[in-house]
């Protein structure tokens, strides 16, 4: 018989061993949420009464471990994101996987995820920065403790919408639960795991990471794109509109005429290659939101 909620937390944590880093996050969460709700409820509603007496009960309307391990794993199989990587092999040719990039959602939600991301890095890093050094600068007023509880909040807060969009758009499961925090514990019990969780501070390096990582997607996927499109519509801005291809001084320099259509066939494979790139950057990228955001 389970006697108390962490013994119950303990065992759902082992059932769904092997299973997604995300989905055991959730699970948990969940589980903690509704199992301590439920008992502050019947301490309230009998007062003195011991919690290895409530504990079964709520258990048994809950679920055991084992079923709600299966839950979880079930609920994971159907809901998995709508970008996430297919699990069969591609049997197509190698010229029809390269071409074929632009009927893969994944690669347009990667590239979305890159030109976006320089915005999203101008936020965190402008909030982080700013965030520590003025609960830096007040920590030694009497408001300086609650301003900096106040701003880890927010980076905890941050990390799961960032966790939200890497999902969408990158198609890489991410914690869609926050980490439950129970209420009746003493300031420091409650304070602790933010202070001195690495949950925290590792959502922190992940938003300074964001801004140079979002720099440098930003600049090489719309320097590549305009060479690509450039490159594509060498044949009108060319021999229609008379457009020469670059200035050197007061010279100005032609595609030759036969070389028109190699060029602009060396655009369509660069935007291509471009669209391939986009998608490997975006596995990448979520690998390394998940090692930073995603906590055991």
């Amino acid at each position: 018989m389970i006697k108390n909620i962490e013994e119950y937390l303990n065992l759902l944590r082992g059932e769904l061993a092997g299973s997604d880093r995300a989905t055991i996050h959730d699970a948990l969460s969940d589980a903690e949420e509704h199992l301590r709700t439920a008992l502050d409820t019947a301490r309230e509603a009998q007062a003195g009464v011991a919690e290895t007496e409530v504990i079964p009960p709520i258990i048994e309307e809950y679920g055991s471990p084992e079923e709600v391990a299966a839950a979880y794993r079930e609920i994971e199989a159907r809901l998995r994101p709508t970008l996430a990587r297919p699990r069969h092999v591609d049997e197509r040719s190698l010229l029809a996987r390269f071409f074929g990039v632009y009927a893969d959602p994944r690669a347009w939600g990667a590239l979305l995820y890159m030109l976006v991301s320089i915005l999203t890095g101008i936020i965190y890093f402008s909030w982080v920065v700013t965030g520590l050094s003025f609960s830096l600068g007040v920590m030694i007023l009497i408001i300086g403790v609650p301003i900096t509880v106040l701003f880890l909040l927010s980076v905890r807060g941050i990390a799961l919408v960032e966790g939200r969009l890497v999902e969408a758009l990158l198609g890489v499961r991410m914690p869609r639960r926050a980490a439950f925090s129970r209420q009746n514990l003493g300031w420091w019990e409650r304070l602790k795991p933010l202070l001195l969780g690495k949950r925290t501070w590792l959502a922190i390096a992940y938003m300074l990471l964001q801004l140079p990582l979002g720099v440098l997607y930003f600049t090489a996927f719309i320097v590549l794109i305009s060479v690509a499109l450039s490159f594509i519509a060498i044949p009108v801005l060319g021999p229609v509109l008379h457009m020469p291809v670059a200035y050197i001084g007061e010279a100005r320099y032609y595609v030759p005429t036969w070389l028109t259509p190699l060029v602009a066939l060396g655009g369509v494979v660069l935007m291509t290659a471009t669209m391939h790139l986009a998608k490997f950057a975006g596995r990448v990228h979520g690998k390394l939101a998940r090692a930073l955001l995603v906590s055991d």
